[in-house]
């Protein structure tokens, strides 16, 4: 008589095919994202303790080492072809814990802390909004009615860019930027913090960087890639002020992503006329 495993199946979603029932055995493949997503909750959460140990600076940066983290695992999961159900899920539940909970964490533990009760309902609300964004992300993947080139564009500021804009003020305290007294400073992170959640909540529709199809001419690859070269040299060089800059200009982009995507709207819609 065989022993039963006391750990429920990897991929519960698929137990009831019979071929699953009998070959009980999946890919190392389909596990390596999940370590990977698993380890971005690690970081997060490490993050969380640094803040409260007054370790900002690692802090934030276990946030970022978060995202990063984020953004790979799916490209792996896609290069290996270990995508499931169940690592999609997974993946969202991370981002929760890593761009909601831990940037509002490392926030009031940084500044907000100073604004007293505003300054953790601020936190609270930053949370929530980021949860809303990521139930209604995962809705929208099963919708089959939802047009192909929508690929290329995000609804609201995606979670782990909201998270590297909220964190802009501790960026900008790195880089020595003071703004008075601290009172003051904990109230207007506050009230940006809420501005930013409010982003990611929304049905702006902001760039993806995924399916867009962006060709260049052959003749702008090199500025490009001396572009990156640079931009690369600098945050090393200027770590702080770097973040601080890049955080902006996300923010200038924004109105450009909506332009785009109305033009591309309205393209669509004559087409089909």
């Amino acid at each position: 008589m065989a022993v039963e495993s006391p750990f429920p199946p990897f991929d519960p979603g698929n137990r009831d095919t019979p071929d699953v029932a009998v070959r009980r055995r999946i890919p190392f493949r389909h596990i390596v994202p999940n370590v990977i997503t698993l380890l971005s909750i690690c970081a997060g959460m490490t993050g969380i303790r640094l803040a409260f140990e007054g370790r900002f600076e690692f802090a934030v940066l276990m946030v970022l080492g978060a995202a990063l983290l984020d953004g790979i695992d799916g490209r792996i999961a896609r290069l290996l072809k270990g995508q499931s159900r169940f690592g999609a899920e997974m993946d969202s539940l991370a981002d929760i814990v890593n761009f909601g909970v831990a940037p509002g964490l490392v926030l009031y533990a940084h500044t907000l802390h100073e604004a007293r009760s505003v300054g953790w309902i601020a936190a609270l609300l930053y949370a929530s909004a980021c949860a809303l964004r990521l139930a209604r992300f995962n809705t929208m993947l099963d919708d089959p009615n939802r047009p192909k080139w929508h690929g290329a564009f995000f609804v609201g500021v995606p979670a782990p860019a909201g998270a590297g804009l909220a964190l802009l003020p501790v960026y900008l305290s790195f880089s020595g930027v003071d703004l008075g007294l601290p009172e003051f400073t904990a109230s207007m992170t506050a009230l940006y913090i809420v501005v930013i959640g409010l982003l990611m909540a929304s049905r702006l529709p902001t760039w993806s960087g995924k399916g867009a199809g962006i060709r260049v001419a052959r003749d702008w690859a090199i500025p490009i890639i001396l572009g990156v070269v640079l931009y690369v040299a600098v945050l090393v060089s200027f770590f702080w002020e770097t973040l601080s800059l890049t955080a902006l200009a996300y923010f200038v982009a924004i109105p450009f992503s909506v332009r785009a995507f109305s033009r591309r709207a309205r393209r669509e819609a004559a087409s089909e006329d």
